[in-house]
Parts: structure tokens; sequence; C-alpha cells
């Protein structure tokens, strides 16, 4: 018997530290550290905003049922009991069009981000694995995407295509892109130097296999950070091509939108532009505590811990 041996294997089990780092066996104090982080208080706020927007568009027209472009005699009327939100230079309820707003930004954030994600991951993905000239040339065609100014890109983009919501979506999808490859790419080169992969390759993984049975699900906790945050990215650009008239075009309500044609009646009315602005504003904020609650509790290197003292690999 090995004095030595017997004395390291209660070290290890009161230090929670499994052979390889693995959360089997872990005691549940650890455990609770870890699920503590999920008390982040901005992650949580960030949660609770999203969450009451998604609802307002799920739920919205079911509880409101105002038509949206519906328009009235009553113009330019402050908040009441029966238009809480007042009404705009046409008459048309503004409550009415915030929740159909709140659907039109829900819907380009979701597509815009979408296609971020699966051309940038495949870009990041293809440069980071294979190196060499590939990973030189796709990374010089991001860095000159990341050399000119988003917006003014999607500006371009959506004018040569078109203004309508579509284009717009293709748009801002194009212009997050090179962030999505460049997180992706980094995320990649750091699993490549991992045992696994090498004794994936050593057994006679192909290409493929590798890079989607190992590679993918060890880089998806940066990725959810990314969606999360470019989501309220993608919702702001969408509001400024549409304040440019480069989006979701009238008669359809979008937020944008409303603050243009807000702007030429501030004077008479400013809660015609107070309301579309807060609507951004809290919507933006809600996806980037989120995307920041998310990267607390997803980093490795800010935990988990027992107690006070972080936890060593």
């Amino acid at each position: 018997m090995n004095p030595g041996r017997n004395r390291r294997r209660p070290v290890l089990a009161a230090e929670g530290v499994g052979e390889v780092g693995a959360w089997s066996g872990v005691p549940q104090r650890r455990r609770r550290g870890f699920l503590g982080k999920w008390r982040n208080p901005i992650g949580l706020v960030g949660a609770g905003i999203v969450g009451f927007n998604v609802l307002v568009a799920l739920l919205g027209p079911f509880l409101w049922k105002h038509d949206p472009d519906e328009q009235e005699f009553d113009r330019l009327l402050p908040p009441s009991w029966a238009n809480p939100f007042g009404t705009d230079e046409l008459g048309r309820d503004t409550l009415a069009r915030i929740i159909h707003g709140a659907q039109v930004s829900l819907q380009v954030g979701a597509i815009s981000v979408g296609i971020a994600l699966v051309v940038g991951t495949l870009i990041g993905l293809l440069a980071g694995f294979y190196k060499g000239i590939v990973d030189a040339v796709l990374m010089r065609l991001v860095d000159v995407m990341f050399a000119l100014p988003g917006l003014v890109l999607a500006i371009v983009i959506a004018g040569l295509l078109g203004p309508n919501r579509r284009n717009a979506m293709i748009a801002i999808g194009i212009v997050i892109t090179p962030a999505f490859a460049r997180v992706v790419r980094g995320a990649v080169l750091e699993v490549m130097g991992y045992p696994f992969i090498e004794s994936a390759r050593a057994l006679g993984a192909s290409s493929f296999r590798v890079m989607g049975r190992h590679l993918l699900p060890n880089i998806g906790a940066p990725l959810l950070v990314l969606v999360t945050t470019y989501l309220g990215t993608a919702i702001l650009s969408e509001a400024a091509l549409s304040f440019l008239g480069l989006g979701t075009q009238p008669p359809e309500a979008s937020w944008g939108g409303m603050l243009n044609s807000s702007r030429l009646y501030i004077d008479l009315d400013a809660w015609l532009s107070i309301f579309p602005g807060l609507a951004i504003m809290f919507v933006v904020l809600g996806f980037n505590f989120l995307g920041d609650g998310l990267r607390d509790i997803l980093d490795p290197r800010l935990g988990p811990t027992v107690g006070d003292v972080p936890l060593k690999k």
C-alpha cells in the first residue's frame, strides 16, 4: 500500500476537483456557488426586460385590440384612459403601434442575428480549423468589413438592395457577421489545443466530425453571449434604418419610423417621440444586461468557486 497515494485522495475530495476537472462528484457547496451566479442582478433585470418585451409582442395584440393603422379624427392627443400613449399625427393609437413595433423589432433581431450566426460561425470555424492560407484570406476579409463603420455599411447595403424590412435584415446580418467570425475563430483556436481534439484526429475522425462533434459544442458559451448582446444591436440598427427610411416602410409601425414621423411634431406633442424612444432604450439595455449576466455565468474565469476561493483547473 502506498501511503502517499492515500493522502492524495482526501485532498481532492475536499477541494471538489475531479480527475480531469469534470462536474461529476462535485460537492453540493460547489454547485451552490455555480447556481448562485444566476442571481446576478444585472442579468436578472435584463432577463425581465427581454421577457416583458416578448410578452408584449406575443400577447399585446390580444390584450389591446386597437388596429395600429386605424385612423381617427382625434389627432396628437396626449395620454388618456382611452389612449394610454396618446395618438399620432393621423389619429392612430400610439400604444397599438408600439406593440406592433415590438413584433417588428424581435423579428428583425432574430433573423439578422440568425444570418450573422450561421455565416460568421462558418467563417470562424473554417479559419480556426484549417489555419494557414484559409485563415489569412478569411480574416483579411473580416478586417476589411471591420474597417468600415457598421451603420454606414448597413445604409449602403440597404440602399443598394432597396428600402424594405427584408433587405434591412440582410444588411444588418452582413454588418454583424464579422464579430461572430472573429469570436468563433478565437474560440476554435483555443479548443484546438485541447488533448481530446488531438485524440479524435489520431483515431481517424474526419474534419467534419471534429468540427461538428467536438468543436461546435465547446464554443457554445461565447456564442450564446454574443447572440444575446447583438440582438440589441440589431434592434437598434433596424430602428436607425427605419428612421432614415431604409427599413420598415410606412404605414406599418416600427419604432424607428415612429421617431422619424414624430420629429415634425415634437413641439406640439412630445409624447409622440418619447414612447418609441423609451421602447428602443429599454429593449436594447435589456439585451445588453442579459448578455452581461450570461457572460458572468458562462465564463469559466469567473467561476465556479468553493466559498470565496476560485477553483483552479
